[in-house]
């Protein structure tokens, strides 16, 4: 929006060329979100905590979370609202990642809201009914990837990418689809899975979601891209944008929920954040190092699978409680010490992740 307003101006001054470029409207968006994010939280908080829409806690849970109860949720609203502004403002209207990955980001949000709606506004305990819940998630996955698939112009735009080997990729064909569909439905469920403590989520999805746009600017700059040895995708740069609003609106939604939390994200803003870094990996082609900088949603679903699986065949949990950062918890180690722990363990793969665009 602001970037036609912008090209418009530079009939009457060169200085409004600046805006033409990506790290600035990538700049431009992580501040946007911010600032919105810290005049919006205070106001969203005192209206959820008005009309009483607060966690509930598990009764089986570690037992410092009883005080949790009654915390404002549905903060990820404020996530998604700060998310949208800021790509409409800065970003070009007319790229299609932008509409791809800012339309799975508000699907995913929307299932996220009316779970939330009607376990905590309409009292309904089971929320929105698993299966149905996934079938929603089913639609907009498969939904992104058809188009995805539909509208690739090259090859490189449906190759499998392995990280850390030079020029070694996997012609996907067909299976680009349900391999899109499960990346972005995959981790939705993993970022929620995860996000149990204050700001365990959150952090982990502002450092990976930046990294994300590392690789969006690199893959849509062609000298970079040859310097790299990585694909060169036209048009993927623009996802910047998004990504910076990302990491603005996580950032200022951490300000509110970092420990001891004023605010919960809830369902519609951990499925919609997954939901993002998925499809994000996806247009960018990562989808493999996004399973390396995402190690701790891994992890914690992993913990899920396997607590499930053991109970099941053996009776017998392998985990005090999952996901895992409950089983530490349990073990004995503060909430502070989990969360600050798994930030570094994200640190050290997004790196490593990272690491893969030199060492190929």
């Amino acid at each position: 929006m602001l970037l036609a307003l912008a090209d418009y101006l530079t009939q009457y001054h060169s200085g409004f060329n600046v805006f033409q470029y990506l790290t600035m409207r990538g700049i431009l968006a992580t501040l946007t979100a911010l600032i919105i994010s810290f005049i919006v939280g205070p106001i969203m908080i005192k209206k959820l905590s008005f009309h009483q829409i607060g966690q509930t806690v598990r009764d089986d849970g570690p037992e410092s979370h009883l005080s949790k109860a009654g915390t404002p949720t549905m903060g990820g609203a404020l996530i998604l609202v700060t998310i949208s502004i800021a790509t409409l403002l800065w970003a070009d209207l007319s790229n299609r990642y932008i509409w791809v990955v800012l339309a799975v980001t508000l699907a995913f949000g929307v299932i996220g809201f009316y779970d939330d709606y009607k376990k905590l506004v309409l009292n309904d305990s089971k929320g929105l009914i698993a299966r149905y819940k996934y079938f929603w998630q089913s639609v907009f996955g498969l939904g992104a990837a058809i188009f995805l698939y539909m509208t690739a112009t090259m090859p490189a735009e449906t190759q499998l990418l392995i990280p850390f080997f030079k020029n070694i990729s996997l012609e996907m064909g067909w299976l680009f689809i349900p391999l899109t569909y499960f990346v972005i439905v995959g981790t939705s469920n993993a970022v929620n899975l995860t996000d149990g403590l204050d700001g365990l989520a959150i952090m982990p999805t502002v450092m990976v979601g930046g990294a994300l746009g590392l690789f969006a600017y690199v893959s849509g700059h062609a000298k970079f891209a040859a310097y790299l040895t990585i694909p060169f995708l036209p048009e993927v740069g623009e996802v910047i944008v998004f990504c910076g609003a990302l990491v603005g609106a996580g950032l200022g939604f951490l300000w509110f929920n970092a420990y001891p939390a004023q605010v919960f994200m809830g369902d519609v803003g951990a499925l919609a954040l997954g939901a993002a870094l998925g499809v994000v990996a996806v247009v960018v082609r990562q989808e493999l190092v996004l399973v390396i900088m995402g190690g701790v949603f891994v992890a914690e679903t992993v913990s899920v699978i396997l607590q499930v699986a053991s109970f099941k065949l053996r009776g017998k949990r392998i985990f005090r409680m999952a996901p895992i950062h409950h089983h530490f918890e349990l073990k004995g180690w503060p909430e502070p010490r989990v969360i600050v722990r798994f930030w570094i363990i994200t640190v050290i793969l997004v790196l490593i992740g990272l690491a893969s665009l030199k060492i190929r």
